[in-house]
């Protein structure tokens, strides 16, 4: 009995372990089976047929002949999308290919303020040090040349030579350029310095490429960032006229334009297309506002950023103003707000003329200040201003003091001065009514510049009237942007607006399509600068799926400006997930804040051992004995 129970036992022993090799012999071969059918079906799906695929156990072999290396690569990755790479075995040949093919040589020459790149492969025959020299020559010796060619030992092709002769020529008139050069075609994109530059040297490319060249151009001016976004229109007894003009496209441009002509303007007017506009519907805006003030009669309207400032013709009937001013505030669109006035003609004063402070700024640089200002104190703060902005020794005070005048005076004295410096020669009046600019500059925008100027300092509703003259002789050479500029460009582009995306996931939302179109805008000017894009998330969920979602958010914001033709080969994406909170976590409002997307420049770590100097100097300022001969010396030093 005690027998035939162990025989029991270990025959239920046996039974299981053979049923556990049977189930484990069918679910190898389920999935060797499974694996191959998995993998030659993606095979067959990529028209990969000469591919041939087994398995043994768990690992996959790859076996066959591919046409080229590349397709041979390709089948692997393939493999992999189904099975992981590490299972699959490469058995695969590459079959011979009885003649080389001549491979496609091209050079990308890349251009900016930091020297010139060469980038590409080139004939084994191109003469590379003459090529050199030629753009070094160009360049300028001190410009910084990267030779990242690399030279096969094939026959230069036909048209080879002239292209690449015609690509270094035309790099010289384009200190900010991406020249690519193939064999009998030059595509060139390159932003100029203005709209006028960049026709001028559109046209003398093409004039000079040779008959049998494909030229391929794009070339953009400039759209700069205003701000604040300003136009200034007025309607006087001598007609009507710009003093500034902004606009957001070139359709919006157009409808402006021909609002003004309908309010009465004559002759030709530019206005400025740029960056930074407080609303898609400024253009409604501006139109409803110079209807307006054309059925008024005249006088000025000035919009500043999303202020509306409009000033009627004094003697302007009450009961029209009323009417017109009611409709246009009603008709404004959404964020535009709307101050109006209407002069009171003042009271009559024969025995003396109206308070006045004048300042002019000679074409040699000398200031005079003269007229009245309102207290001891307002003057000498006229005056050092004056000293900062032009010069110490070029400033002459002449102005009294005169405690009647209003509070706001020096205020308005001020403005006016800041106005002045824009000038390189001119003059400023200030007087109880109205502030007054009249002369010369070099700046195309300037008399725009003055006008946003004035419309911020002195508020809504005061009246200014400029005279100012653009002289192309005094026109400075314009410049790029800096990284440094750039960097603070794209926080003023973005403002209060945000990049957003779907919820829960990196794909951008629809809203986000103008800020990044504005963004890339200025990047495409701004050029190869070492920027981070910088995604950051709340503290809900978990640190690392937030870090990760932060990751994705600014790759996705990278590959937006890619398409938008930016060139981001500097640029890196981080995500910092919740580390870098802005606000607290604890309300919506702070997790919609931290919630963002930014943009950094990415500056370069200090030197250890100037760091090491500047603490050291640090430490002997901080342990001298302080000098307290020149504060008492100094009559400007205040002793406490």
């Amino acid at each position: 009995m005690r027998l035939s129970s162990l025989f029991l036992t270990l025959g239920a022993f046996v039974a299981a372990a053979v049923l556990c090799l049977v189930a484990a012999f069918f679910s190898v071969r389920m999935i060797e089976d499974s694996s191959v059918i998995g993998v030659r079906a993606e095979l067959d799906r990529e028209a990969m047929t000469w591919a041939e695929v087994d398995s043994n156990g768990l690992q996959v072999f790859m076996a066959g002949t591919a046409p080229t290396e590349a397709d041979r690569f390709r089948a692997l990755t393939v493999a992999g999308r189904v099975v992981d790479a590490a299972r699959v075995i490469d058995q695969m040949n590459v079959e011979d290919s009885d003649a080389a093919t001549p491979p496609r040589f091209s050079i990308e020459i890349l251009r900016n303020d930091g020297g010139v790149s060469l980038i590409g492969l080139v004939p084994s025959g191109t003469d590379r040090e003459r090529l050199i020299e030629d753009i070094t020559r160009l360049a300028g010796a001190d410009a910084q040349i990267s030779d990242l060619l690399d030279a096969a030992d094939f026959p230069e092709p036909e048209g080879w030579d002239d292209a690449l002769r015609f690509a270094v020529a035309a790099l010289r008139a384009l200190p900010r350029s991406k020249i690519s050069v193939e064999a009998g075609r030059v595509a060139v994109k390159a932003m100029t310095d203005s709209e006028d530059a960049r026709r001028r040297i559109e046209a003398d490319l093409a004039r000079r490429a040779p008959d049998d060249l494909r030229l391929a151009l794009d070339l953009s001016a400039p759209r700069p960032v205003i701000t604040p976004f300003t136009l200034r229109f007025v309607i006087t007894e001598d007609g009507a006229r710009f003093d500034a003009c902004s606009a957001d496209t070139e359709e919006a441009r157009d409808r402006i334009l021909a609002a003004a002509r309908a309010a009465g303007l004559e002759g030709k007017a530019a206005c400025v297309i740029g960056l930074g506009v407080p609303s898609r519907r400024w253009a409604d805006a501006v139109e409803l506002s110079l209807a307006a003030l054309a059925e008024l009669g005249g006088e000025s309207i000035t919009i500043s950023n999303a202020d509306v400032s409009l000033v009627a013709r004094e003697g302007t009937d009450e009961a029209l103003y009323d009417r017109v001013v009611g409709e246009l505030d009603n008709a404004l669109p959404p964020v535009f707000a709307l101050h109006a006035l209407l002069p009171v003609a003042p009271e009559a004063t024969p025995d003396q003329g109206p308070p006045e402070f004048i300042a002019t700024l000679s074409p040699e640089g000398a200031v005079q200040l003269r007229g009245r200002i309102n207290s001891e104190i307002a003057r000498t703060t006229a005056e050092s201003y004056a000293k900062a902005a032009f010069g110490s020794d070029r400033v002459y005070t002449g102005a009294r003091v005169d405690e009647a005048l209003p509070g706001s005076w020096a205020t308005r004295v001020l403005a006016g001065l800041e106005a002045l410096s824009e000038l390189a020669n001119g003059a400023v009046t200030v007087t109880p009514d109205a502030v007054s600019v009249i002369g010369n500059t070099g700046n195309q925008n300037g008399g725009s510049d003055i006008a946003a100027l004035l419309a911020e300092k002195l508020g809504d509703g005061e009246d200014f009237d400029i005279a100012v003259v653009y002289q192309e002789k005094l026109d400075p050479t314009l410049g790029i942007p800096t990284p440094e500029e750039c960097e603070a460009q794209i926080v003023q582009i973005i403002g209060d607006r945000k990049i957003t995306f779907e919820p829960g996931s990196a794909t951008l939302d629809l809203s986000a399509k103008d800020i990044l179109d504005e963004i890339a805008e200025l990047l495409k000017l701004c050029g190869d600068i070492p920027l981070e894009v910088q995604g950051h998330t709340d503290s809900q969920g978990r640190e690392s799926m937030n870090q990760q979602l932060s990751q994705d958010r600014a790759q996705s914001v990278l590959e937006a400006l890619r398409a938008r033709r930016v060139l981001i080969a500097s640029y890196t994406v981080r995500g910092y997930g919740e580390e870098a909170p802005i606000a607290s976590n604890d309300t919506e409002a702070g997790r919609e804040a931290n919630r963002r997307i930014e943009f950094k420049l990415v500056r370069p770590e200090p030197d250890p051992e100037d760091q090491a100097d500047a603490d050291a100097a640090t430490e002997a300022s901080d342990d001298a004995p302080a000098d307290d001969t020149a504060a008492q010396e100094d009559p400007a030093v205040e002793q406490n």
